[in-house]
């Protein structure tokens, strides 16, 4: 009997986890990566569900429905009870949830699924997805985050502070991600994930148990 050459399309999409520091440039990296023409599988980031208002980007403010789904507390908690979140977390006082349904769907069509989460979020996805790929984004230096969080405006001193601390521990848990991408520049960072997804599609699938 041939051989039968299992081919990415008869895969699920990859799960694909990004974290780092606030202000390390996720948004503007994973932005600009799915830009790009030349992906190697099609890719869609989950739009994360938040109690957080939205901020100011690119000359505006963040859209609903695009850059985050904004919820009332009390919405996000009817959500929680109703099991709709693949996973939720709270950072910096703020609450954070995956869609459940929509990540699965969008794997089982074959699209990779990005998620833009923080470092605890990224452990739970691995512990219920041992196959999520982990890209940790990271700045080139502490000095630089805080110059990008103080260019950003929309914190006070005592907020950026906190944030600093809160950095170092997720620094911290850069050693439980598959891949660290320090993202000098945006293009550069592009590249390198790029590459990450390359080289996962390239794996050759093994049986477990």
């Amino acid at each position: 009997m041939p051989d039968v050459l299992v081919t990415a399309e008869q895969r699920n999409g990859l799960l694909i986890v990004v974290s780092g520091p606030s202000a390390v440039g996720k948004d503007t990296v994973l932005d600009a990566l799915l830009a790009t023409s030349n992906l190697p599988h099609p890719v869609r980031k989950c739009v994360t569900t938040t109690t957080r208002a939205p901020r100011p980007k690119d000359g505006g403010m963040e859209q609903d429905g695009v850059d985050y789904n904004f919820v009332s507390p009390a919405q996000f908690n009817e959500m929680v009870a109703a099991d709709e979140f693949f996973e939720y977390a709270e950072v910096h006082g703020t609450y954070y949830g995956t869609p459940r349904h929509w990540v699965y769907e969008r794997r089982q069509e074959g699209i990779d699924v990005i998620l833009k989460i923080d470092v605890q979020g990224g452990t739970a996805v691995k512990a219920l997805s041992p196959d999520a790929v982990l890209i940790f984004l990271q700045p080139p230096s502490l000095e630089e985050l805080e110059r990008r969080l103080r260019g950003r405006g929309t914190e006070s001193d005592d907020e950026i502070a906190v944030r600093l601390i809160n950095a170092r521990s997720e620094l911290a848990q850069r050693k439980y991600y598959d891949y660290g991408v320090t993202n000098n520049t945006v293009e550069g960072a592009v590249r390198a994930i790029k590459a990450i997804l390359i080289s996962e599609h390239c794996r050759i699938p093994h049986p477990t148990g």
